[in-house]
C-alpha cells in the first residue's frame, strides 16, 4: 500500500509551475515577466528592456496534492493491520481453536473495518520542475527550457467479497483455512505520467496594421514515462514500484506557441497553445488493466492590466486539460493580483477554479523578494482548497 503514498506525492504536475504566476491564481498568459515568459507564453519574451541581458531560472518547482479521503494517512494503518492479521493466521494453535480464535476475530474485524473505510477512496497529485535560460534582444529573443511535469491518480479498489469474508471470520461464521488469503481481491491502483520537455523558444514582435503583435514558439523534444502500478493490498512490496513491469515510455516531438499584444492604456492580451500535437500513449497492461494517457492541445487566453505597482490578471482555458482516459477532464479559470510594496518586495494573491468541477478550486497567495538591485529573484507561493488540497511553489531566478 505504500504505492499510494509514493504515487500521489512524488510523480505528478500541470504543464508548468511559476511561483509568481501560481500565487496569482495560476495566471501568466498575459502577465508573465520576460524572464519567465518561456514557461507560460514565449511571446512575452519581447517585453525585455534594452538594459536586460540574460535571465536564469534555477529552478522553478511546485507540487499540489488533493487527498479528500485522507488516503495517504491511512496507508500505514491498513498495512499494519494486514500484517497483524497474517501473523495471527500463521501462528494459530489448538488452544486458539478451543478458545474460539479471539485474536483472529479481532484482527479480521480490524481489517474489515479499514477496508470498508477505504472503499472508493482516491488521491491526486501534480508536480513539476523547470530550468530556463532566456537571452533577450530587439530582433529575436530566445530561451532554452527544460521542464518535467506530471500527474498521478491513485484509488483503492476494495472488493465487497473481502469485507464479507473478513466480517464472517470476525463473527465466527467463517473459519479460515490455509490459502483463503489468496482469494482476497482488494487492490490499489496508481496511474502516473511523467513528461519531460527539452525545447528552444524564440519570439519576435511584428507590426500588423501598425499595431505591435508578439509571437513566440517553442519546438521541443518530449519524453513520456507512464506507470500503471496495480498490486494486492495484502502482498504489496514497495520495492516493485520502479519495476519495468509497470513502466512504459515514449519519445516524440511537440510544440508550444503564444501571441501577445498591448492595447489601450496598460492592457496586455495573450493566447497560448501548449502541446499542439495530439498524442495517445498506452500504459503497460498489468493484471488485465491498461489505460491511455492523452496529450492534447491546451489553449488558454489571458488579460492583464499593469499600472505602477499594481498588476491584475485573468486566464481562462479554452480547451480541456486531458489526463488518463479513466479520469475526468478539467478546464481552469484563474484571477490574480500583485502589489509591489517596495522595489524588492511584491505581495500576490489569487483564485483558481475548475469550470467542470472535477478538480478542487484553490485560493493562492505568495510573495516575491528581489534583493541586490533585482539581480536575484526569490518567489514563493502556496495554494489551499477543499478536499484536503495543499500546494507549494518556489522559484529562484537571476537577472544579469
Amino acid at each position: 500500500m505504500n504505492a499510494v503514498f509514493i504515487s500521489s506525492s512524488a510523480l505528478a504536475a500541470g504543464t508548468w509551475y511559476d511561483a509568481r504566476n501560481d500565487a496569482m491564481g495560476g495566471t501568466g498568459v498575459a502577465s508573465s515577466t520576460w524572464s519567465s515568459a518561456v514557461l507560460a507564453n514565449p511571446a512575452l519574451m519581447t517585453k525585455a528592456q534594452p538594459e536586460d541581458n540574460v535571465s536564469i531560472i534555477f529552478p522553478s518547482a511546485g507540487a499540489q496534492v488533493t487527498d479528500k479521503d485522507k488516503l495517504i494517512d491511512r496507508v500505514d494503518d491498513i498495512t499494519d493491520s494486514v500484517d497483524r492479521y497474517q501473523d495471527v493466521i500463521d501462528n494459530l494453535t489448538f488452544a486458539d481453536y478451543l478458545n474460539g480464535y479471539p485474536q483472529l476475530k479481532a484482527a479480521a474485524g480490524d481489517v474489515a473495518n479499514q477496508l470498508s473505510d477505504l472503499r472508493g477512496n482516491k488521491a491526486n497529485g501534480t508536480a513539476g520542475v523547470a530550468l530556463a535560460v532566456t537571452v533577450p534582444n530587439e530582433t529575436l529573443p530566445f530561451a532554452f527550457i527544460t521542464k518535467a511535469y506530471g500527474t498521478a491518480h491513485v484509488r483503492a479498489n476494495i472488493a465487497d467479497s473481502d469485507i464479507a469474508y473478513l466480517r464472517g471470520v470476525a463473527n465466527g461464521t467463517v473459519i479460515p483455512v490455509p490459502g483463503d488469503e489468496d482469494k482476497l481481491r482488494s487492490s490499489a491502483n496508481g496511474l502516473a505520467a511523467l513528461i519531460t520537455d527539452y525545447g528552444v523558444s524564440v519570439a519576435h514582435e511584428f507590426s500588423i496594421a501598425g499595431h505591435p503583435v508578439s509571437v513566440g514558439i517553442t519546438p521541443k523534444l518530449q519524453k513520456t514515462w507512464l506507470y500503471n502500478y496495480t498490486a494486492s493490498i495484502y502482498n504489496y512490496d514497495k520495492s516493485d514500484i520502479n519495476s519495468s513491469r509497470y513502466r512504459s515510455s515514449d519519445t516524440g516531438f511537440n510544440v508550444d506557441a503564444g501571441v501577445a499584444t498591448d492595447f489601450a492604456d496598460n492592457w496586455t492580451f495573450g493566447v497560448t497553445g501548449q502541446n499542439l500535437i495530439s498524442r495517445d500513449i498506452d500504459t503497460k497492461e498489468v493484471n488485465g488493466y491498461r489505460d491511455t494517457y492523452q496529450i492534447r492541445p491546451l489553449v488558454t487566453t489571458g488579460l492583464a492590466w499593469n499600472n505602477g505597482p499594481f498588476t491584475l490578471a485573468g486566464d481562462v482555458d479554452l480547451t480541456e486539460t486531458k489526463r488518463f482516459k479513466s479520469e475526468e477532464s478539467s478546464q481552469y479559470a484563474g484571477v490574480g493580483a500583485e502589489y509591489r510594496v517596495l522595489d524588492w518586495l511584491a505581495l500576490r494573491a489569487g483564485y483558481r477554479a475548475d469550470l467542470k468541477s472535477n478538480d478542487t478550486d484553490v485560493v493562492t497567495a505568495g510573495l516575491g523578494i528581489s534583493p541586490f538591485n533585482n539581480t536575484v529573484h526569490l518567489d514563493l507561493a502556496g495554494s489551499v482548497g477543499k478536499d484536503n488540497t495543499v500546494g507549494a511553489m518556489l522559484q529562484l531566478g537571476f537577472n544579469f
